[in-house]
């Protein structure tokens, strides 16, 4: 009975039209805040999640009591930001009702009111009744868009800026403290030469530090020469062994002896009788060309 009495006033006091937004609110409900007694901390019996909005509160009781005495039941809830209750309901119990009777009541609450600000709940009696079997439930709503930083979809979702660091690169490297820069930026006394004649020691000198330089030149030569002589003669012994690798293998021929085939018809070849006038004829053009070019 409690279950479809809870369902139904869930249902009551739900919103009737869909949420329009994608993020979607959720609904719930506590277990028995007093299941352990008839005094409760609400922060052991809501859930933590911002926009959490408490929609009704559903108890029941039964009450004890002489027939003949009143009295009167306090569910309520302490303002944890201030004085006095912000949820109370009272039940009244007059003379001649009997005791052992069940109460079950839905009480709707004032929406939005912030979750810190349910404080300390309580069941007080007043006068000579008492209740057991006492059960204290709190629907709520769930709005995951509290924050609008929950869920890209929510509204009002500000796309994040990332905080990039400010590297001050002065701090990092200081041209004026690189030691390269140091030695080349400090000032060499130089000492200033006169030009002086030159002793013949000196010119002695000179010349042998020619002479000197004369030698390491020409050695340079040598052990250059000898580097080209030496990288040819690698050349050719590369093109030797290349030629023996590839060596040529003998073979045979079948067929055996060829014999000759042409047969002569005459056993003598006549002279060519065209072809002694055609070259007697060119050789009287040639001495004749010969004794033009001595007349002019």
């Amino acid at each position: 009975m409690l279950k479809r009495l809870l369902l139904t006033a869930v249902l009551a006091f739900s919103p009737s039209s869909s949420y329009s937004e994608t993020v979607t609110p959720y609904f719930g409900v506590t277990s028995n805040a007093a299941s352990s007694g008839h005094s409760w901390d609400m922060n052991d019996i809501l859930p933590e999640p911002p926009g959490l909005d408490i929609n009704t509160i559903i108890y029941n009781y039964k009450i004890q009591k002489d027939p003949n005495d009143a009295g009167k039941v306090h569910v309520q809830n302490e303002n944890a930001n201030g004085t006095g209750y912000i949820f109370r309901e009272t039940d009244e119990w007059a003379a001649g009702s009997l005791g052992g009777t069940e109460i079950r009541k839905v009480v709707p609450v004032i929406p939005n009111i912030p979750r810190a600000a349910w404080g300390d709940g309580s069941i007080e009696t007043e006068g000579d009744v008492s209740v057991n079997d006492a059960t204290v439930l709190y629907s709520y709503k769930v709005d995951p868009c509290f924050d609008p930083q929950h869920d890209p979809l929510c509204p009002g979702y500000v796309l994040p800026i990332p905080e990039v660091e400010t590297v001050d690169v002065d701090s990092l490297y200081d041209a004026t403290d690189d030691e390269a820069v140091q030695i080349a930026t400090t000032e060499t006394d130089l000492d200033i030469y006169e030009e002086e004649e030159v002793s013949e020691a000196d010119e002695e000198n000179e010349e042998k530090e020619d002479m000197r330089l004369e030698a390491a030149l020409a050695a340079v030569d040598n052990s250059e020469m000898f580097a080209n002589a030496f990288a040819q003669a690698q050349i050719l012994a590369a093109m030797n062994l290349a030629i023996q690798m590839n060596t040529y293998y003998a073979a045979s021929i079948p067929g055996g002896q060829y014999k000759e085939t042409v047969v002569l018809k005459d056993a003598q070849i006549n002279d060519n009788k065209q072809g002694l006038r055609n070259g007697l004829a060119q050789q009287l053009l040639h001495e004749k060309m010969i004794e033009e070019q001595y007349k002019n």
